[in-house]
């Protein structure tokens, strides 16, 4: 039996041929990284390749010692015969698909995408190849966005009416990617937007990458203040219930993610109010992705990957599940 262009292994995913490994688990000699979240891109390898457009926010990620070569969008580089290029993957800044190309073989890895447009990343490309190895972190039926605009419209309704009541608007969102998006969604005329120093850290890599954002601040930039009415706060999630964010008092708090999508999440997550806003496909952006591949074999990790495994079996496709150790980091 022929080995398989890419195997999976106790360190993640392995190209035998390339000899190297994309989003590994453990450390490895070589590591193939589809975007900067802490999830796929693990400190601890010796040599890290990329694409060039996130090569900033996997530096911060990384720390300043780590080996990292970046490969613009688009453009091939050789290892051991083997043929590698990053694709954009819509998923945060410098995102990718890796194509791997060996003997006339092409396998896709996605990493996480999203099929949606952002102003803070390059568009999700589909690419034609025999193995698509895809996410499915929200691969069941009931997950459908709604329209993205009708998401921000939603947000900056209630802004608007936190800084009518006088209330701070306090937002929790994943640091890296779905803040920076969130940012330069706002409409930045309802009032200042202030960060905390993780998420302002992470605009100023934005920035330096040549993503356009709104003016944001440290709250420690701000006047001696105690009144924070009509301002927007930015925040990660696990800051919910902290002391920093008491400072900011009756404060009116909301998160956006796709588990947002239902009450129930909402509820357990105790916000008030919760936009669905993910950086991931929904279920139609994942079978249109895995359709647009023309992909012979389609191997799904991540998420909720027996239901869609299923469904494309049913549906005329040859798909199975790929165990990995993923936990996932951004929603």
């Amino acid at each position: 039996m022929t080995t398989p262009l890419i195997q999976e292994t106790p360190s993640g995913l392995y190209c035998e041929a390339g000899d190297f490994y994309v989003d590994p688990c453990r450390s490895v000699p070589k590591a193939v990284i589809t975007h900067a979240h802490a999830d796929h891109a693990r400190p601890g390898s010796r040599k890290y390749l990329a694409a060039k457009e996130g090569r900033r926010v996997l530096r911060n990620r990384l720390g300043p010692s780590a080996q990292i070569e970046a490969l613009p969008y688009g453009e091939t580089t050789s290892i051991n015969g083997v043929t590698l290029s990053f694709h954009p993957a819509g998923h945060i800044l410098g995102s990718a698909q890796v194509r791997i190309e060996y003997q006339g073989e092409v396998w896709v890895v996605s990493g996480d995408y999203k099929t949606e447009p952002d102003a803070t990343c390059a568009a999700f490309e589909h690419i034609r190849c025999h193995t698509f190895i895809t996410e499915s972190t929200f691969g069941l039926p009931i997950y459908r966005w709604p329209p993205q605009q009708e998401i921000f419209a939603d947000i900056n309704r209630w802004w608007k009416q936190c800084r009518d009541d006088g209330k701070p608007a306090v937002l929790l969102a994943y640091s890296l990617g779905k803040a920076q998006r969130l940012i330069a969604g706002v409409d930045p005329a309802i009032g200042p937007i202030f960060c905390h120093p993780t998420v302002q850290q992470l605009n100023e890599e934005y920035r330096a990458s040549g993503v356009e954002l709104p003016k944001t601040w440290l709250p420690s930039q701000a006047p001696a203040r105690k009144d924070w009415g009509g301002v927007l706060i930015v925040t990660p999630p696990s800051t919910a219930n902290s002391t920093w964010l008491s400072k900011f008092g009756d404060a009116s708090i909301a998160m956006a993610s796709g588990w947002m999508l239902t009450r129930q999440t909402q509820r357990s997550r105790s916000v008030e109010i919760g936009f669905p806003l993910s950086d991931h496909a929904d279920w139609p952006g994942l079978l249109k992705a895995v359709d647009e591949t023309q992909a012979e074999n389609i191997l799904v990790m991540h998420g909720q990957t027996g239901p869609m495994v299923q469904w494309l079996n049913e549906n005329g496709k040859n798909a199975r599940t790929v165990v990995t150790n993923h936990v996932a980091e951004s929603l």
